[in-house]
């Protein structure tokens, strides 16, 4: 269902999961020419909906708002909890291989920090950084010669982990106009990033339910 240029994949009267299309903001942001935004659009057709947690920008998928400050006391104490697991599908510059048996999962362990000096851009520190572990294994799917698709599970969720974890393994995303270089930026239109995954207690029984949404790229 298209609601307000925004694809609705759940609605029921606790809590929404949309589609955040690549390019839109997720919430408001500074200035009056960055107050379009997928909580603005779902707050303009349900007005008690309100926000949980949120998508870089550039990143596509899938988002949850909450409907109502129980719900949103609910959802946000499931994710404080890691009660609400996501899945993302990346596509990274270079061939990354996987050495875990059957294409298990690769973990990064990085703690993660802002650089002050080139806002808004993060950073690995292992001395003040947060601790920050995402998980890798590749994904099916076509890629071009010189890169791998990659299915990503953050464990933690620091601004732009996954973007600076991969950075860090040596191979950062396609398109990812922050963290990589500019021919492996050239490389895609946009960040080769989505949310494709979602499961979540719900809030008003606690039982898990699971959402999926297609890869657009």
């Amino acid at each position: 269902m298209q609601v307000n240029n925004l694809q609705t994949i759940h609605e029921d009267p606790h809590f929404l999961v949309l589609e955040k299309p690549e390019g839109l903001l997720a919430v408001p942001g500074r200035g009056p020419d960055k107050q379009d935004c997928l909580s603005t659009r779902a707050q303009a057709r349900w007005p008690d909906a309100l926000v949980v947690h949120r998508l870089d920008m550039a990143t596509s998928g899938l988002v949850v708002m909450a409907r109502g400050i129980e719900a949103q006391r609910t959802l946000s104490l499931a994710f404080e909890e890691r009660r609400v697991h996501k899945r993302y599908t990346a596509v990274v510059a270079g061939e990354l291989v996987n050495t875990q048996p059957d294409n298990g999962w690769n973990t990064i362990n990085l703690p993660l920090m802002a650089d002050w000096s080139n806002r808004p851009m993060q950073k690995v520190d292992h001395e003040q950084g947060k601790p920050s572990i995402t998980r890798w294994r590749i994904a099916p799917g076509h890629t071009v010669p010189g890169t791998t698709r990659l299915e990503l599970e953050p464990v933690t969720g620091r601004t732009h982990q996954l973007r600076v974890h991969l950075q860090a393994l040596g191979h950062p995303m396609v398109g990812d106009a922050l963290y990589a270089a500019p021919d492996q930026h050239a490389m895609a239109n946009r960040l080769l990033l989505h949310a494709h995954w979602l499961s979540l207690p719900h809030p008003l029984d606690g039982q898990t339910i699971e959402f999926h949404s297609p890869c657009p790229f």
